[in-house]
């Protein structure tokens, strides 16, 4: 598991170059991004965030991490995609490896004003793309509307109610395998 702090950089490079088109102009956006997490997120934002996480993942054995992230680091925006930055970071954080392959990740980037959610293959298993798309298009409709904190909230809570349908009862929350916190990355 990284253990991440507001100067976490990633290292690794993505394997994903052979299916994301190179982009000058993707590139260009992101290394021109001034940082601005924390003008979107201050700190109580943060903790109702990390408070949002453990209320959707009472009552299951689901995991959601969230990362906020400013742009992408500008050595990778030329290949990368929100997508693919979304994927990377599913794998680098460890996500994917939980007990009951429960995990999800919500992404979003400031930069592009896009979410995506990866989801692991426990949960895909049970779930259609109609419901991750949807709950997406929830949070960037919020975002549009300047409701930052909320849309992320709202987020979250969709998706431990999605989660929750999935995941049998008889199931014993068990102990916490990711932080409930945002891991905010500029």
């Amino acid at each position: 598991m990284v253990t991440a702090t507001e100067t976490t950089e990633i290292l690794t490079k993505p394997k994903t170059e052979e299916v994301v088109q190179p982009s000058f102009k993707r590139w260009l956006k992101h290394a021109c991004y001034m940082p601005a997490t924390k003008r979107y997120f201050n700190k109580q934002d943060q903790d109702a965030i990390a408070q949002a996480v453990t209320q959707a993942e009472h009552g299951h054995v689901g995991e959601i991490q969230v990362v906020i992230e400013g742009h992408i680091p500008a050595n990778q925006a030329y290949y990368q995609d929100t997508c693919a930055r979304a994927r990377q970071l599913f794998a680098e954080l460890g996500v994917w490896d939980t007990e009951y392959n429960s995990g999800v990740l919500l992404y979003l980037n400031l930069c592009e004003q896009k979410v995506e959610i990866v989801i692991d293959r426990g949960v895909k298993q049970a779930t259609t793309q109609d419901i991750w798309e949807k709950i997406c298009q929830t949070i960037v409709k919020e975002f549009q509307e300047k409701n930052y904190r909320q849309a992320v909230v709202d987020g979250i809570l969709q998706i431990g109610q999605v989660l929750d349908e999935y995941y049998d009862r008889r199931l014993k929350d068990q102990n916490n395998e990711l932080t409930n916190h945002p891991i905010i990355l500029n």
